[in-house]
This record gives C-alpha cells, sequence and structure tokens, in this order.
C-alpha cells in the first residue's frame, strides 16, 4: 500500500477534526479559568509565616484586589485570619524489621474571614492536604527534600482553595 496517497487525505481529516473540535468547546460551556472576582476590592492576611506569604502573592497576581499590610486592618474591607497550619506525617507500612517504608504527609490550614465591624464572612474553615511518599533510610536526605517539595505542592493547593472560597463569598 503506498502511503504517499493517504498522507494527505489524512492531514485533511485532521485538520477537520481539530476545526470542529474548536468549534464545538464553546458550545459546551468550557471556559478558560479567569482571575477570581471577590465581592471585596481590600485584603489583609494575618501572619508571617510562608503559607501566608504565598497566599498574599496569589492574591496580588491575580489583580482583582488590593492587599494591605496587617497594621492596615481597620482600612480592609475583609481580613483573612490564619487560625493556625500543621504539618504532620502518619506511617503507612513498615518492613518485617520495623522500618519505615511508607508515609502519609498531612498539610491542615485552619482559617476564616471577617468583614469590616468583625462581621464573619466566612467562618472558621479547615482544609487539609495528604500526600503517600516512599521512604528509604539510605536515601534520607532526598526523601526529606522530596517531602518537603510535596508539602509545598500541598501548600499550592490548599492556596487554590482558600482562592475559590474568598471568590465564593458574596
Amino acid at each position: 500500500m503506498d502511503t504517499r496517497i493517504h498522507a494527505p487525505r489524512r492531514r485533511f481529516l485532521a485538520a477537520g477534526a481539530g476545526a470542529i473540535a474548536a468549534l464545538a468547546l464553546p458550545g459546551c460551556g468550557f471556559e478558560l479559568r479567569k482571575a477570581p472576582d471577590f465581592a471585596f476590592k481590600s485584603i489583609v492576611v494575618t501572619g508571617n509565616g510562608a503559607f501566608s506569604n504565598y497566599l498574599r502573592r496569589q492574591l496580588r497576581a491575580a489583580g482583582t484586589v488590593e492587599v494591605l499590610a496587617a497594621d492596615q486592618a481597620d482600612k480592609a474591607e475583609a481580613v483573612l485570619e490564619l487560625l493556625g497550619e500543621s504539618r504532620n506525617n502518619v506511617v503507612l507500612s513498615t518492613t518485617p524489621d520495623g522500618q519505615v517504608r511508607e508515609l502519609q504527609l498531612i498539610l491542615t490550614l485552619r482559617f476564616r474571614v471577617r468583614g469590616q465591624g468583625g462581621r464573619e464572612l466566612l467562618a472558621p474553615t479547615q482544609l487539609q492536604q495528604s500526600r503517600d511518599i516512599t521512604y528509604n533510610e539510605t536515601a534520607a536526605l532526598a526523601k526529606e527534600g522530596e517531602a518537603e517539595l510535596l508539602y509545598r505542592d500541598m501548600q499550592s493547593d490548599i492556596a487554590q482553595q482558600v482562592m475559590r472560597r474568598l471568590a465564593a463569598i458574596k
């Protein structure tokens, strides 16, 4: 069979399928994620930890809300209070010798959002992420670095969840 004859036909069919998909996507409701639209114009994020700094950067990057310093909380329309952040690890499995084989890393964040005058906009909420990681005592330093990367990934996921919850406040 001569494939040279069928190559133009395949390209034509592939281009046609791509065009049909491009026309069908708007009809199915597909839309790229936009910057969140908040019900408030200014916010203060309490705390000076890694997570609060990351969340401030995310809010500034959204570009739809002004992030104020903590000492301007009385001027802000919303105050996001970080009530607690914890990192835990749970042993999932061990070897017959009692050495750890697999761990579960858990990152938990508690927060609430208050409006002007102390009015509660979002009740205290707890968000939690977990990741499983294998453990090898001979590569403990490498596994520690891997665990830190997984914690950063969980932090990013929780920050996105917080952003969606902030956008849902009406």
